[in-house]
């Protein structure tokens, strides 16, 4: 394991090495969902999600959905459906143990995010699931969040990366496909063929 040479280990040295806070910075987070935060959230088709289980361990899990996915009940409440995966439930989990939830919102073709964070709660109240129908059928379960503050975040980070910029982005050929990965890193006994052809099945038949 690589040993660093120059550890940073408190607070102050983060912040000597940053400068001085931007007031605006320290004062753009709020502690409910307003009409600014509730336009970027309705019109978001990807968040995700952050949680951390008892023992440290953290999980930061994708979900994506047709814009207007993640319901805001109220200011201080969003909930996010849980669709078909792979059977895991690592946020769930994680949520039992310890409810503390980050969320990030990304919107294509804007560099800026929201981020929101609170506490998380599963529920299967039915009114909430029949607001996810989406192809005729209902998550089983969804998260509810409950805000504790929220904020914009600016877009250096997409800027830099050129994530919306498709003239720039990097090759993908010779990465490892998905059905490749969970063969390898789970030492599965079937032909890789068998996995690709599982991948495919729950790409185009297993979304809801």
């Amino acid at each position: 394991m690589y040993q660093p040479k120059k550890p940073v280990t408190t607070s102050e040295e983060v912040q000597a090495i940053l400068g001085e806070k931007f007031e605006s910075q320290e004062k753009k987070a709020i502690d409910h969902i307003d009409d600014v935060c509730r336009a970027w959230i309705e019109r978001s088709p990807f968040v995700t999600i952050a949680t951390v289980n008892l023992k440290g361990q953290v999980d930061v899990a994708p979900k994506g959905d047709p814009e207007g996915f993640v319901k805001i009940l109220d200011e201080k409440t969003l909930a996010i459906p849980d669709r078909l995966g792979n059977h895991r439930g690592d946020t769930f989990h994680n949520i039992i143990e310890n409810p503390r939830v980050g969320l990030m919102f990304v919107i294509p073709m804007r560099n800026e995010v929201v981020r929101v964070s609170g506490s998380g709660q599963i529920v299967q109240d039915d009114d909430i699931l029949e607001m996810m129908v989406v192809n005729g059928k209902k998550p089983n379960m969804t998260l509810l969040v409950h805000v504790e503050e929220a904020m914009y975040h600016c877009g250096k980070s997409m800027i830099r990366s050129k994530m919306w910029q498709p003239e720039e982005w990097a090759s993908i050929e010779g990465l490892p496909s998905y059905a490749h990965a969970v063969k390898t890193h789970a030492d599965m006994p079937e032909p890789l063929e068998h996995y690709e052809a599982m991948m495919k099945y729950n790409d185009e038949e297993r979304l809801y």
